[in-house]
């Protein structure tokens, strides 16, 4: 095996265990959604990562002040994370795993369509064909006018745009701006609105619960240091496919945990979508029809703003 083998071997497998431990944190967020609301959830998930993000950022070398170089973008890209995090958390608290994840992987298609006005991208016919495909498949997994239709579902959509929002700011002013600013500033918008909600919505924590939120932030630091790790490793055509695996992941934590089993009409959406997906990356990859490759650089998890991501570091 070639040293390049090996290479991308790792990385997919650190992409693997990165979004097995992606999977296992939203496992406890719909655990904890069944008592506390989706604001009090995220307000003490940014609140117990805060120490691990002080220790990342005690490493930091670089010498700048964390004044944004693009204030306005930064604001939106917040906005967006926060809305993100808001509806991603109440999806999970409310629908079936499986489907949660089937939409969020529109989250590719619609940052391919964001890459035309924000970063001036030329998406011919091939792309487009496959985004409508994935955006049916969308329609498929929701199935408008079913009588199962929840505003979970609703959340879900929310949530899938949201996080293009996030991800194609990223790749505007990513190159411009400091890590520590990508990284900080949701967390704090996070904070500082949620902790104005909470008043409103608080519930007492007993300590297994509050043991419960410490773990989320863990397995969100671990997995985003993972991903980190995966694209240092391999290639980004290898990694990025990799988050599709959380759909395995949902059905059995589903099956384990809340007697959910995916339905036929849930795997055949989300084939729909993963195949559009992976299509658009495989375009991106070796057909060369991507000037700045917005898919294969973002790093394919939804930004919620509540600890770090890949993609932010």
């Amino acid at each position: 095996m070639t040293d390049s083998a090996r290479s991308n071997l790792r990385g997919a497998f650190f992409a693997l265990l990165a979004f097995a431990f992606f999977s296992t944190h939203d496992v406890v967020v719909k655990v904890l959604g069944g008592h506390y609301s989706t604001f009090q959830i995220i307000f003490y998930s940014v609140l117990l990562s805060f120490p691990l993000v002080i220790l990342m950022l005690m490493r930091d070398a670089e010498k700048a002040t964390l004044i944004p170089v693009h204030p306005w973008w930064s604001l939106l890209r917040t906005g967006a994370a926060m809305i993100t995090g808001v509806t991603a958390f109440y999806a999970f608290s409310t629908i079936p795993m499986a489907q949660v994840y089937a939409i969020l992987f529109a989250t590719p298609l619609l940052i391919t369509v964001l890459s035309i006005p924000v970063l001036g991208e030329q998406v011919g016919p091939h792309r487009w064909a496959a985004v409508v495909t994935g955006l049916i498949g969308v329609l498929v997994v929701i199935r408008p006018g079913g009588a199962d239709l929840e505003l979970g579902h609703a959340a879900a959509v929310t949530a899938a745009c949201g996080s293009s929002v996030a991800s194609i700011i990223v790749r505007k002013i990513g190159k411009d701006e400091r890590s520590a600013v990508l990284l900080l500033y949701p967390m704090m918008g996070n904070f500082l609105v949620m902790g104005a909600i909470l008043p409103f919505a608080y519930v007492p924590l007993p300590v297994e619960h509050l043991g419960a939120l410490a773990l989320m932030s863990a397995l969100a630091f671990a997995a985003g240091l993972l991903i980190i790790a995966a694209y240092t490793s391999a290639d980004a055509a290898i990694v990025a496919p990799m988050q599709y695996s959380q759909i395995v992941w949902a059905a059995i934590f589903g099956a384990v945990f809340f007697d959910e089993t995916p339905d036929r009409i849930t795997w055949i959406g989300a084939g729909i979508i993963i195949a559009s997906g992976l299509y658009i990356v495989l375009r991106e990859t070796f057909a060369g029809t991507s000037i700045t490759y917005p898919v294969l650089r973002s790093k394919m998890r939804p930004n919620t703003g509540t600890s770090p991501r890949g993609s932010e570091m």
